[in-house]
C-alpha cells in the first residue's frame, strides 16, 4: 500500500515512521524551503526518531498526491486553508485525504474537515484521525488506542481495519462534530493543566478533569454533535497525554504561561482557545473554562488569581 504523508513535523515524521513498521510505501511531502523538510530529506532522522531509508521525500505537491490513494496530513492547523486551496489548484481528485490534525480556525471556528471537503472535488473523501500518544512513546512500541471519524463510515471502518497494528488499536466514528471539538479542546485543557502545574496547583488537575468535558460536551450537542463522543477517546480519552506528559506541547505552555517564559513549540491550544470562544458566543455555550484561559491569554488577566478562582469559589450544586 503506497501512502502520502504531508507535514514532516514531530507528528507527521511519527506517521511516515508507523507506516513503514506495517510494510507500506511511504512518500513524505514539504516545502522546498522548509528547515525541517531539508533536514529530514537529507537525514531521515529529528530529535524524536530516525526514517528507514526506503521513505521518500518530495516538495513537488501534485507528485505527492498522485503517489498514493490515502494522503495523511499532519501540518499546523492554521495552515489548512492554504494547503487545501494549493491541493485542489493541483486538479487532482479522487483521494482520501485523513487528517492528523487537533484544532480549529481561530477566527471562525471552523473544523479542520470543513476546511478540506468545501475545497475538495466531491470525488475526495476525508476523515479526521485523533486520540492519544506522542511519538516519544509509539517509537518505544508503547500501544494505544485511537479513532477514525468520517461523515462516511465505510471509509473509517476500512481505514482502521488498514491502519491497525500491534502499536494502534483504532475505533471508528461518524460523529465528526463531536471527535473535532473534542479533540482540539483538550488542547485547551492542557494549557490549563500546564498553568496549574506552574503555580504548584495540581492538586486543581482533577476539578479540570471533570468539569471540562462537561462545558465541551454542552457546546459539541449545541452544534448537533453527540455529546457523548467527548467522553471517547478524542477528549477525555486524550487527558493524560494532554495534561500530565512531559512530551505535552499544550501542557508545557500553560506551565511557561505561569513562569513568565517563552515558549518555541507549536501549541494548538492557543489558536483554539480563540476558536471555542468564537463558537461558545455563536452557539451561546456557556464555557467558563476556555473563557478564564482566553482572558489569561489575550485579555492580561492574572493566571494564578484567573484559574485558581475559576475552581476555588464556586458554592453552587456540582450537577
Amino acid at each position: 500500500m503506497n501512502i502520502t504523508v504531508i507535514g514532516c513535523g514531530r507528528w507527521g515524521s511519527c506517521l511516515a515512521w508507523y507506516f513503514t513498521t506495517k510494510g507500506f510505501n511511504v512518500l513524505m511531502y514539504g516545502r522546498a524551503n522548509s528547515s525541517t523538510y531539508q533536514s529530514l530529506s537529507q537525514t531521515h532522522k529529528n530529535e524524536y526518531l530516525t526514517l528507514p531509508d526506503e521513505v521518500s521525500f518530495t516538495s513537488d505537491l501534485s507528485k505527492a498526491l498522485s503517489f498514493s490513494d490515502a494522503v495523511i496530513v499532519s501540518i499546523a492547523a492554521q495552515h489548512t486553508p492554504s494547503l487545501f486551496d494549493e491541493i485542489a489548484a493541483t486538479g487532482i481528485k479522487n483521494k482520501i485525504y485523513v487528517l492528523c490534525m487537533k484544532g480549529l480556525i481561530e477566527n471562525s471556528g471552523m473544523r479542520l474537515s470543513q476546511v478540506a471537503s468545501e475545497r475538495l472535488d466531491y470525488t475526495s473523501r476525508v476523515a479526521v484521525w485523533v486520540g492519544p500518544g506522542h511519538v516519544e512513546n509509539f517509537t518505544k512500541k508503547i500501544p494505544s488506542c485511537m479513532v477514525i471519524s468520517s461523515a462516511d463510515s465505510e471509509l473509517a471502518e476500512g481505514l482502521c481495519k488498514d491502519f491497525s497494528s500491534d502499536i494502534i488499536r483504532f475505533y471508528h466514528s461518524k460523529d465528526l462534530i463531536g471527535t473535532e471539538i473534542g479533540a482540539a479542546a483538550k488542547n485547551v485543557m492542557g494549557i490549563c493543566a500546564g498553568i496549574l502545574d506552574g503555580f504548584a496547583l495540581s492538586t486543581l488537575k482533577g476539578p479540570l478533569m471533570a468539569r471540562g468535558p462537561h462545558e465541551v460536551s454542552r457546546l459539541v450537542e449545541l452544534m448537533g454533535g453527540d455529546k457523548m463522543s467527548v467522553y471517547g477517546l478524542s477528549h477525555i480519552g486524550d487527558y493524560e497525554a494532554t495534561l500530565f506528559s512531559p512530551h505535552s506541547h499544550n501542557r508545557a505552555f500553560g506551565e511557561a504561561v505561569a513562569k513568565g517564559e517563552s515558549y518555541s513549540y507549536l501549541a494548538e491550544g492557543f489558536s483554539t482557545t480563540k476558536a471555542l470562544t468564537v463558537l461558545a458566543k455563536e452557539y451561546n455555550a456557556e464555557m467558563p473554562i476556555t473563557s478564564a484561559l482566553y482572558d489569561v491569554l489575550f485579555n492580561n488577566a492574572d493566571p494564578r488569581a484567573t484559574l485558581g478562582n475559576l475552581f476555588l469559589r464556586s458554592l453552587k450544586s456540582e450537577f
